[in-house]
């Protein structure tokens, strides 16, 4: 993968300084965390439109094809995919409507719920989401740019960040982040 030719100084360091120097010292370090969050996920994401690339996969359809694969029967229901994705259940029906137009998944009527539908992936769906995996793990998951204890420690920074932003029950264990390599897989 390539990388952009670094910049000669930080820019998000010179602004935390022009923040400062123009009286907002006492929000320089917010606007600087808040800043470095948004370039980081750039990046990232830059990685990883790169690795998808030979899929023709996005992010979000990548997303829901290994959700699907990582179910026990290959089906979900289109609201839980919603609530597991964490996004809103129009962006989940877009994204059904592509993946289903490239015979990566089916709608199918729940056996249960007639107002639900679920999602079914598809074998191609199925092959398709393995390799972009594979990608994804070799050059992107693999390689996060930082050693294992500092990447533990950002797992938990962002952890507790998401936590104070109610974006889950704040009585989750932190002990979640253990490194994997230490953590026995538990079956579904």
């Amino acid at each position: 993968m390539s990388r952009p030719r670094p910049l000669p100084q930080d820019p998000i360091a010179e602004a935390h300084r022009q923040w400062t120097a123009h009286g907002w010292g006492e929000v320089a370090d917010g606007m600087a965390a808040v800043t470095s969050l948004v370039r980081a996920q750039q990046i990232v994401m830059a990685r990883v439109d790169e690795a998808l690339k030979p899929s023709g996969l996005t992010f979000s359809r990548y997303e829901l094809l290994q959700l699907l694969s990582f179910s026990r029967t290959g089906a979900v229901p289109m609201a839980k995919a919603s609530e597991r994705l964490q996004v809103h259940p129009t962006s989940v029906t877009n994204t059904v409507d592509r993946l289903e137009a490239a015979g990566l998944v089916l709608r199918v009527p729940h056996p249960s719920d007639r107002r639900a539908i679920l999602i079914e992936i598809t074998e191609a769906g199925r092959a398709l989401v393995a390799a972009a995996t594979e990608a994804l793990n070799s050059n992107v998951f693999a390689l996060p740019g930082l050693a294992p204890d500092r990447l533990q420690a950002l797992l938990e920074l962002l952890a507790e960040f998401r936590r104070a932003a109610g974006d889950f029950d704040a009585g989750e264990d932190p002990a979640h982040w253990a490194p994997a390599r230490d953590r026995v897989r538990s079956p579904d």
